[in-house]
C-alpha cells in the first residue's frame, strides 16, 4: 500500500512519545522541528533522548506506558521493542482520533514517518511506504547534499515578495524567472 504524501501543520496537536531509547530519540530529533507540545513516557530513558527532553524543555515521565496515556493526544509515536504494546495502544486509538505510529510496525501505522531534508521554509520528503526505510534515507542524503545553502535565502527574499506584490501576472512571472535564475545558477538544467 501507497502512503499519501501531506504536510501537516503541528502547531497545535499534542503529541506522545512511548520510548525513550534510540529510536526514540531519532523521532524526537525529526518532531521537535515542527513542534514542542510533546510528552515522552518511557520506563527508561537514553542520554541522547533526556538531552533532547532538556533541550526542548519536553515533558517527560519515568514510568512504563499505562492505559489512557493516549488520552488528550492528537499524534502518539510508539517507539519501544515491544510489539504487544505497540498493538494495544493502537487499538486502544480506535475510535479516539488518534493518529498512531508504531515504529517499524506498519500493521499498528496510520502513518509513518518519511526521511525527509529542511532546511528553512523547503521540506522534502522521502517514502518507500515502509519497503525499504533505509533506501530513503540514502536518497534523502543524497539529495540533501545537492540542495545548495542558498535555498534559505532564495526562499525567505520569495516569501517577503509574496506579501509584497500584489497577486497576478506579473507577479507570477517574476517568481517564474527568479527561481528559474536560481536553479540555472545552483543546478545543472
Amino acid at each position: 500500500m501507497a502512503y499519501f504524501p501531506m504536510f501537516v501543520d503541528m502547531t497545535d496537536l499534542k503529541v506522545l512519545v512511548v520510548g525513550g531509547g534510540q529510536i526514540a530519540a531519532e523521532k524526537l530529533e525529526k518532531l521537535v522541528r515542527f513542534t514542542k507540545e510533546i510528552t515522552v513516557v518511557a520506563k527508561e530513558i537514553n542520554e541522547e533522548t533526556y538531552k533532547l527532553v532538556k533541550e526542548h524543555c519536553l515533558t517527560h515521565y519515568l514510568r512504563p506506558y499505562r492505559k489512557g496515556d493516549i488520552d488528550g493526544f492528537d499524534i502518539v509515536i510508539v517507539a519501544t521493542d515491544t510489539i504487544d504494546l505497540h498493538r494495544e495502544i493502537f487499538e486502544e486509538s480506535r475510535g479516539k482520533r488518534i493518529w498512531v505510529n508504531s515504529v517499524d510496525d506498519t500493521a499498528y501505522c496510520d502513518f509513518i514517518f518519511p526521511s525527509f531534508v529542511k532546511k528553512g521554509d523547503l521540506t522534502v520528503a522521502f517514502s518507500t511506504s515502509g519497503a525499504s526505510p533505509a533506501f530513503a534515507k540514502r536518497l534523502r542524503a543524497y539529495c540533501e547534499s545537492a540542495l545548495p545553502d542558498e535555498i534559505e535565502t532564495f526562499l525567505n527574499e520569495m516569501r517577503t515578495l509574496r506579501e509584497t506584490l500584489p497577486k497576478g501576472k506579473e507577479r507570477m512571472q517574476r517568481f517564474e524567472e527568479m527561481t528559474k535564475a536560481f536553479f540555472e545558477r545552483y543546478f545543472d538544467t
